[in-house]
């Protein structure tokens, strides 16, 4: 079985660089160099504005169009220029793709990025349109009756939960090493802050336990991010290697597959820093790639 990953080239379209703004295209071309068994990387559009306007309101998508007012364009805190909007656009439009083939294939991925923060209104912490709660909203418009968004994110998943959190027809697994963008949890808007790398795994394993019991979920969509990693510029936590997060993505694609549960997965944060260079982490979301993919074989 093939496991089909979006990629829009609008993801390189911003001025600035930075990881949120490179990394789906380094990505993309590390898989074309380096291809992984499998897997089938797919142009995707942008996402349109009816897309965005079923989570994000008119004149913040016209903010992040034009650059205006400024400070609005810029809440993301992303410096603006006219390629930001491309940018952002590819990222959501290649998270909602992937929901998509997901519900009929089992499991696909997106090179999106710059996500879980965003609110209604504005950006926050490097996120611009929030490509996940875009995503739950689509394939819930389509039918499907309950969505779980498992945010392993260093950070907290604060944007995703206040614009779904009135939509009982979603909940949230968020464990998160970092306390920006916390928020309390509830029934089903768990947030854990791990602080003791010892016990990350564990949670992870106890939380995914608990989704299944019961009903479980239609769809995961899942924000894979690798900047728990002990390396990472931000968000990183002593004791989190690149085995710790090999085996949590075999945790979690091998747990989607024994439950037959669609999931689509994005690549979510990931930061370089003096002890950790770009390749390495294009490394650190490959492995994202390759448990996906092996678990599709």
């Amino acid at each position: 079985m093939t496991l089909s990953v979006a990629y829009s080239s609008g993801a390189n379209a911003a001025v600035h660089a930075f990881d949120t703004t490179r990394k789906p295209d380094q990505v993309a071309r590390s898989l074309r160099d380096h291809p992984i068994a499998g897997v089938v990387v797919s142009e995707v559009d942008l996402a349109h504005d009816a897309l965005l306007a079923s989570v994000h309101g008119r004149a913040y998508i016209e903010a992040i169009r034009t650059g205006e007012p400024r400070d609005l364009a810029e809440s993301s805190e992303l410096p603006w220029d006219p390629g930001i909007d491309a940018m952002a656009r590819a990222s959501v439009g290649c998270a909602v793709a992937a929901a998509l083939v997901a519900l009929q294939d089992g499991r696909a991925g997106a090179l999106a990025t710059g996500l879980h923060h965003a609110r209604a209104e504005r950006g926050d912490g490097w996120c611009t349109f929030n490509g996940l709660a875009v995503a739950a909203r689509t394939v819930m418009t389509l039918g499907t009756p309950r969505v779980l968004v498992l945010d392993l994110d260093a950070h907290c998943g604060g944007g995703t939960r206040e614009i779904l959190r009135n939509d009982a027809r979603c909940r949230q697994i968020d464990i998160a090493t970092d306390d920006y963008d916390a928020y309390g949890s509830s029934d089903a808007w768990t947030l854990d802050l791990v602080t003791d790398a010892d016990r990350y795994l564990a949670v992870l394993r106890s939380r995914l336990g608990e989704a299944v019991a019961g009903q479980p979920p239609s769809i995961v969509l899942y924000n894979a991010g690798m900047d728990c990693h002990e390396g990472s510029a931000d968000g990183a936590l002593a004791g989190i290697t690149s085995q710790v997060l090999r085996e949590r993505e075999r945790m979690v694609f091998s747990w989607a597959r024994d439950y037959d549960l669609p999931i689509a997965w994005v690549l979510a944060g990931g930061y370089q820093s003096p002890t950790l260079s770009a390749a390495d982490v294009v490394d650190l979301h490959r492995l994202t790639v390759e448990a996906s993919a092996s678990a599709s074989a």
